[in-house]
């Protein structure tokens, strides 16, 4: 299903992608749907890796406490 959407571009990005179509042979419809749909896997990601970080950050506490917690456990074994 398609969507009507009323676009306003600046005449530098319009007549750009005009130049861009023509020698591609590709609608101007297609070639923007495309454009857009790369810029939102391209944001996907970067939001992607930053919730990744936030993640990361929380947990690397926790996995710090775990990770001294062995190491206890480990030096005990090895006293006994």
């Amino acid at each position: 299903m398609s969507k009507i959407l009323s676009l306003k571009l600046r005449d530098d990005v319009y007549e750009e992608t005009e130049v861009i179509t023509e020698k591609l042979h590709v609608p101007r419809n297609g070639y923007i749907n495309a454009a857009i749909a790369f810029y939102n896997k391209l944001k996907k990601r970067a939001l992607l890796k930053k919730e990744l970080a936030r993640e990361s950050q929380m947990v690397r506490d926790n996995s710090m406490e775990v990770l001294k917690a062995f190491d206890a456990f480990e030096d005990e074994l090895a006293e006994s």
